[in-house]
């Protein structure tokens, strides 16, 4: 389970994410502050089953930052919808939020529908407040007169261009009510609404829809002003009314917009060691994906930013030909994509929030890095005191002796600095002349080698070497630094595999450490490193000299032309699989002939 106190909560609105330890999201939430919802699950208050055990297995935390908690909602609707995390209950069903279809057809109908398709209609939404956009509804069509139904035409004489059509209304206290089609006006006191007519009444409507309802705002006005001067008050207050509720519409979401349709979105935010990018993958309006990456270095070349950002596209499997970002990416991106910064509207609005992720993440990152550093200080220290060295190993050094039958032995040295692998120090060595297989003597001879090579060069010592083994290889790496004169100069200690035994020179009694604590694990970590690097050392070498020893009896290969050979092949098995033009583009046409004729005896 994490600890809740190490993990940097943001205090705004936005979706949280829990994670598991295969990397999985369980849960998936929002809130107007992130902060104290989070951190809500994580008090001894809670007494819900669900909630304790979903707790018990979230081992990291994710965000993502929005504007609002409007926007939050509509993008945890989203991640849920994609991701399915198994502890989310309430919106795991196939309900989604709802749209306002203008339908793609002659005397278009506007209403509200929860399925978006393809056919050209358009979309504006989704919305998370069903009661607000049906009262909008109502006053889009009490403003402009919109059919809600055929009536008595069918689709198919409706959508037929051939037919001159009209629509019959009756207007009583300014109410328009529609009654129905008709082919052909009729020239008495009856109302009627031509196509044209109509379709400015559908672009008003979208004006509103889009938000830009300044102009009908003012006729309002107008209107209600001149209701006010006859001393028509209550119809100048349901004017006031209609005007209120057009003020309080929120038309437009920062996450879903239909205007955004398929688009990708990247903040890019550099320092002077790493470059740090957040994407946004939106389809149909909607968020879908949003992920935050550090690069571990700086980019050096634009070729390099173009792979980055086609490697993203490709992970979240992305084809927009539509991108827009805080960077200019127009000369580094294909023809045939569209990029852009934008400087105002909606999209800018994006930018600023894959930014404010971005900054997130990258404060994040640095408190995690800060908080480790910490903690490792912390088990140095208490390393140091468990094993009264003389200073706290910051800078430790660890050795292992390989071999199998006394053939091949190898040691290696892997050095940690600060409780961290240090691989640019990573050492190794070949024992030299030893016939038998001798773990005392190699590990005597590769403490020599190794200290008197710092000696020589003037190299800093460690504050702590360990061995790989028991009292006898302790006692033979003790035995190279007295020789050295560096025996009371540097902290050293044995640590046997079978149960863990620390060994101390001049005492012949182990001491065991705490099997839980975390000084001893990072004793085994450098030990386990300090074998695997051993390891994959001598199964390199017995390999190579495999192959060498093979290829010697060979009449005619040389040298020369065996070290060809294993630099391509690496070993005698997978020579045996290679194509004979392949060997011959190293050796030549003869001595392949030579190859191939003892490879084909040897099977």
């Amino acid at each position: 389970m994490i600890d809740i106190k190490t993990v940097e909560v943001p205090k705004s609105p936005g979706v949280y994410k829990f994670i598991n330890f295969k990397k999985q999201i369980i849960y998936v939430g929002k809130s107007k502050d992130l902060s104290k919802r989070v951190r809500s699950y994580f008090t001894k208050k809670i007494q819900n089953k669900k909630i304790l055990n979903m707790i018990r297995e979230v081992t990291d935390i994710s965000f993502v930052i929005s504007d609002n908690e409007h926007d939050a909602l509509l993008l945890e609707n989203s991640l849920i919808k994609k991701n399915k995390p198994k502890y989310n209950i309430l919106l795991r069903d196939d309900k989604t939020y709802p749209w306002i279809c203008i339908k793609k057809e002659r005397f278009p109908r506007i209403f509200l529908t929860r399925k978006t398709t393809q056919d050209g209609s358009e979309y504006f939404g989704p919305y998370t407040n069903v009661k607000l956009i049906n009262k909008l509804l109502n006053v889009i069509k009490t403003l402009y007169p919109i059919r809600t139904e055929n009536y008595n035409f069918s689709d198919k004489k409706i959508n037929d261009k051939k037919n001159k059509i009209y629509l019959k209304s009756h207007c009583k206290n300014g109410v328009t009510l529609i009654l129905g089609f008709r082919d052909y006006p009729i020239q008495d006191e009856e109302s009627y609404i031509t196509e044209e007519q109509y379709m400015k009444n559908i672009d008003y409507a979208r004006d509103i829809l889009s938000g830009k309802f300044n102009t009908i705002k003012k006729r309002l006005k107008e209107e209600m002003s001149v209701h006010s001067i006859n001393l028509e008050f209550e119809e100048s207050q349901i004017i006031k009314e209609k005007i209120q509720l057009l003020e309080n519409y929120k038309s437009k979401s920062i996450i879903v917009n239909n205007q955004k349709n398929d688009l990708d979105v990247f903040g890019i935010v550099d320092d002077e060691k790493s470059y740090y990018v957040n994407y946004m993958k939106i389809v149909n309006g909607t968020i879908v994906s949003s992920d935050t990456f550090k690069l571990g270095k700086k980019i050096k070349d634009k070729s390099e930013l173009r792979q980055i950002i086609f490697n993203i596209r490709s992970k979240y499997n992305s084809h927009k030909n539509n991108i827009i970002s805080n960077i200019k990416l127009d000369d580094i991106l294909s023809n045939d994509i569209n990029s852009h910064v934008p400087r105002l509207g909606e999209k800018k609005k994006l930018i600023d929030m894959s930014i404010k992720n971005t900054l997130f993440f990258k404060k994040n990152l640095y408190n995690e890095k800060k908080e480790r550093k910490s903690k490792r200080l912390a088990v140095l220290i208490e390393l140091k005191n468990k094993l009264n060295l003389k200073n706290i190993p910051f800078h430790v050094e660890c050795y292992d002796i390989s071999n199998i039958q006394g053939s091949n032995t190898v040691a290696s040295l892997v050095t940690f600095q600060d409780g961290y692998p240090n691989k640019k120090e990573y050492r190794r060595f070949k024992i030299r002349d030893l016939n038998k297989p001798d773990d005392f003597e190699s590990m005597k001879q590769v403490i020599r080698r190794r200290y008197k090579r710092v000696i020589d060069e003037g190299l800093s010592l460690p504050d702590l070497i360990i061995v790989d083994g028991g009292k006898g290889q302790l006692s033979s790496a003790c035995e190279a630094l007295k020789e050295l004169d560096l025996y009371n100069k540097v902290n050293i200690i044995g640590l046997a595999k079978k149960l863990e035994e620390v060994y101390f020179p001049n005492d012949s009694m182990p001491i065991l450490l705490s099997k839980k604590s975390y000084y001893l694990k990072l004793l085994q970590q450098i030990r386990n490193e300090a074998h695997r690097f051993a390891i994959n050392y001598h199964k390199d070498l017995r390999s190579k000299n495999f192959l060498k020893s093979s290829i010697e009896t060979i009449k005619g290969i040389g040298e020369k032309t065996r070290l060809k050979l294993i630099n391509k092949f690496g070993s005698l098995d997978k020579l045996k699989g290679v194509n004979n033009k392949d060997i011959e583009d190293v050796i030549g046409k003869k001595k392949t002939d030579a190859v191939i004729a003892f490879l084909k005896n040897k099977n």
